[in-house]
């Protein structure tokens, strides 16, 4: 058989973009996590970046998740995934993760994974378990088991990095960031973003090209006992995104309630948090449902929300994934921004949005500050 040059040009490129394609899920510096040895100035580096793997040096009572929300163009498909690790209390059972929600049947999966299948990257926000690659740029899952399935590629674009506009402040959490013998720290990787791609679950394509994108992350050795957490970038106003939460804070054998989020409108963030000038006051009206007022030296923010919907999630209890909590993500807000002087600036709303209402919410009833 006669090869042309042509044929060898066609045959070129296609094993360059197999190639590409192959070496898209590549870590740069990549560590495995089961082999871990010292790694010079990380420990320095994942301090001013809490979107890093913050656990490589944990052997025992810890977890480390990252949260990916995904929403098509119109809503007519929401997934949320979840990958992370779990080192329980006597560091005999260790194990990765990746938590799947479909948010328009509420189902959940669970897939685990030993220990050794999980990676991270040294240089950036980027971690592979087995053959499933998470980071900020994009994500490829290749999952399958008895019960469920889910294949794809999803990449991302136009991030909104969250900034804090403070000096010595590497993250949402602000200087709590570096108070020691806090069960759970917590980490905003990407305000909102643009998604291109699609991802198969059971045999269903989810086409989620022109939709929209958030990532967040927790680590530590538990969770909160009691929280509100929620979230949404899918407001009329495709550039507006929310984040809220509000828990109860163990420290030193002392608990206390705290909240912190933000709200991006218009390229500018509005900072909410215990540690800033920030009054908060919760009204739960029933249930599921809920108003909110919260006010800086600013402006007055008006939040209703109220819960749909709910799957149950896993959640970790010191280290180990033991706790099962409900997470909506067909929720409703409603959020209303004034100015100093009570004239409305925004009104918005959205029905795609992530609810949970973990433990006893309603002893946050009042005034936080």
């Amino acid at each position: 058989m006669k090869i042309t040059r042509v044929s060898i040009l066609i045959i070129c490129i296609f094993l360059c973009i197999a190639f590409i394609a192959a070496n898209g899920q590549d870590l740069k510096k990549e560590k495995n996590f089961s082999q871990y040895k010292f790694l010079p100035f990380y420990n320095l580096k994942k301090i001013g970046n809490p979107t890093l793997f913050q656990g490589n040096r944990k052997k025992a009572k810890h977890f480390e998740g990252w949260y990916f929300k995904m929403v098509a163009e119109g809503g007519a498909s929401i997934l949320s995934v979840i990958p992370g690790i779990s080192l329980s209390a006597d560091g005999e059972e260790q194990h990765a993760f990746i938590q799947v929600i479909d948010g328009v049947t509420a189902q959940t999966n669970y897939f685990s994974f030993p220990i050794e299948e999980f990676s991270f990257s040294t240089k950036e926000f980027a971690i592979k378990i087995e053959d499933n690659y998470f980071s900020k740029d994009s994500i490829v899952l290749n999952l399958n088991d008895s019960d469920c399935s889910v294949s794809g590629k999803i990449v991302h674009s136009n991030t909104i990095d969250y900034k804090s506009g403070r000096l010595f402040n590497p993250g949402i959490m602000g200087w709590y960031r570096f108070v020691p013998f806090m069960e759970c720290y917590h980490g905003v990787v990407s305000l909102t973003h643009n998604l291109e791609g699609q991802l198969i679950l059971n045999n269903k394509v989810n086409d989620f090209n022109c939709g929209r994108g958030y990532i967040e992350k927790d680590w530590g050795a538990s969770m909160p006992s009691s929280w509100i957490w929620m979230q949404s970038n899918n407001f009329s106003d495709p550039n507006s995104s929310l984040m809220l939460s509000i828990a109860d804070i163990p420290w030193l054998g002392k608990s206390f309630n705290g909240f912190l989020g933000f709200f991006y409108h218009d390229n500018e963030i509005y900072h909410f948090a215990t540690y800033r000038p920030t009054k908060m006051e919760i009204e739960i009206t029933d249930s599921n449902a809920l108003k909110i007022k919260i006010e800086n030296r600013k402006n007055t923010f008006l939040l209703d929300v109220k819960s749909n919907t709910t799957g149950l999630l896993k959640a970790p209890v010191n280290g180990s994934m033991d706790r099962r909590i409900p997470e909506s993500i067909d929720a409703f807000i409603q959020i209303t921004m004034l100015d100093k002087e009570g004239e409305i600036i925004l009104m918005d709303s959205t029905n795609i949005a992530g609810l949970e209402l973990v433990g006893d919410f309603k002893k946050f009833q009042g005034v936080i500050e």
